[in-house]
């Protein structure tokens, strides 16, 4: 049985519903373990999963990730072991209103194809109240959660908690990444609290809610279907790096038992929002075992890898987490993170080179500057160059880089944490994400004024007519 980990937590409360001022939160730890938790000692059945009565009376329910025969290393489901069974809910409704915003398919009716690079400032905050889910806005995305094979990049602004109800996504994973204001998420395992550097994923079926200690709140959310995140194969780094498994902290069993009236449900199916009334809290799981679980990483603990002679690395080197295609070193979706480090690299451009890639990148910054963009590229904002899109160092960054010359002694990046969703798939854009406000327009300019430093004309008889030499 994974041992506990106790996390301080600043500020969190003795309140169920708001953080402020508890002491810690205790997590199990590690990443594809076969978990056990119980809130009430005794609550897990002994030698069986699905005895015909339930130790204090509780039902047995399972929760599947992948089908039944997926192979062993592959295969992910969790049992509950709950107070009332997660059936008991009146029929499932179109919410009113309908959340126009959020999708899980992709066409051109709903968003377009562009190889223009694209950035947008920070989403403001509404006034109006907005929940996380009513806050959730899709930006791009490509495939189609009814064919197991896609993502979707959503944005969130919040401004208050989730109050008698609960979210549950049937489409796909959650990937979170939060950017202002901690959330406090409430799930079927147990309670995770996460803050801004962080990440945490909900799998795919999960009941959630999110409550905001801190007040409102913004962040990224990258959804994936039909796979889940796994760590990357580490190849000749060895059997140590980049994201650890045992920083990952999953929650510790937590439940609560009172009555609910009109308690609601959400669940996200094919894009659209379905509701339904119970009158009980979900969160009433007393005990489970699993390795179909919520968790969470911080991603200070992210050991990254660098070149320590010559040249930049590629950026595949900075992932923490991927969802795999069927085909191999193709990733559906990359979590990857460009942490504080040092940069050592001799007679080399430091900076990410410039690239055309045949993947797509949507980037954001959670705090402090990045280093390929010295304007304009803000923490709460994002970016996205798409399939064979050119991107790059700004003109500031690349002027700034070589008048430093091959003298430039080792530096330590610090004061960020930028991040970026890399996914095979080419991401068609929301129609609302091309004409928000938000889009920065001049970004562009930010190469215009990249100057020609070829000095090959100065060549002796070098034929300017055929751009040749004769020597």
């Amino acid at each position: 049985m994974p041992r506990p980990e106790a996390e301080e937590e600043k500020g969190r409360a003795g309140s169920d519903r708001a953080p402020a001022g508890a002491a810690g939160v205790e997590y199990l730890t590690g990443l594809g373990n076969h978990f056990s938790s119980e809130a009430i000692a005794g609550a897990l059945p002994v030698g069986q999963n699905s005895p015909l009565v339930c130790p204090y009376g509780l039902y047995a329910e399972q929760i599947s990730g992948t089908s039944f025969t997926s192979p062993r290393n592959l295969n992910q489901r969790s049992w509950l072991y709950r107070i009332k069974p997660s059936v008991t809910h009146e029929p499932f409704k179109p919410r009113v209103p309908a959340h126009e915003k959020l999708l899980s398919e992709f066409d051109r009716s709903n968003s377009s194809a562009t190889p223009t690079q694209l950035r947008w400032k920070p989403l403001e905050i509404p006034d109006a109240p907005t929940d996380f889910v009513a806050g959730l806005l899709t930006m791009c995305g490509a495939g189609s959660s009814f064919l197991r094979h896609g993502f979707a990049v959503h944005m969130y602004t919040a401004n208050k908690s989730m109050d008698n109800c609960a979210f549950c996504n049937a489409d796909g994973d959650f990937l979170i990444v939060p950017q202002q204001g901690r959330l406090w998420i409430t799930t079927e395992c147990g309670k995770l609290l996460v803050s801004p550097g962080e990440a945490a994923v909900l799998p795919q079926g999960f009941r959630f809610s999110v409550d905001l200690p801190d007040g409102p709140s913004r962040g990224y959310v990258a959804e994936i279907f039909g796979t889940h995140f796994q760590l990357p194969d580490l190849g000749p780094i060895g059997a140590n790096g980049l994201a650890d498994p045992r920083h990952f902290l999953v929650p510790k069993a937590w439940f609560e038992e009172k009555s609910c009236p009109g308690y609601t449900i959400t669940q996200k199916f094919g894009g659209q929002l379905f509701t339904a009334k119970q009158d009980f809290s979900p969160f009433n799981v007393a005990a489970w075992h699993g390795n179909y679980v919520p968790y969470k990483y911080d991603l200070s603990k992210f050991c990254p890898y660098n070149t320590v002679l010559f040249d930049h690395s590629d950026p595949s080197i900075n992932t923490v987490l991927t969802a795999p295609t069927d085909k191999p070193g193709v990733a559906l979706l990359d979590f990857v993170v460009f942490p504080p480090r040092w940069l050592v690299a001799e007679h080399t451009f430091r900076p990410p080179y410039y690239h055309r890639n045949c993947m797509s990148e949507f980037m954001g910054l959670i705090h402090g500057g990045y280093e390929a963009k010295a304007d304009g590229f803000l923490p709460g904002g994002a970016s996205l160059h798409s399939c064979m899109t050119p991107h790059g160092p700004d003109t500031k960054t690349y002027e700034a880089t070589i008048a430093r010359g091959n003298n430039a002694g080792p530096h330590r990046i610090t004061n960020t944490m930028a991040f970026m969703f890399e996914s095979c798939l080419i991401p068609r854009v929301c129609h609302w994400a091309l004409d928000s406000p938000s889009v920065d327009p001049d970004y562009y300019k930010c190469w215009i004024g990249l100057r020609s430093h070829f000095e090959g004309m100065k060549i002796e008889g070098h034929d300017t007519q055929n751009g040749c030499a004769d020597v």
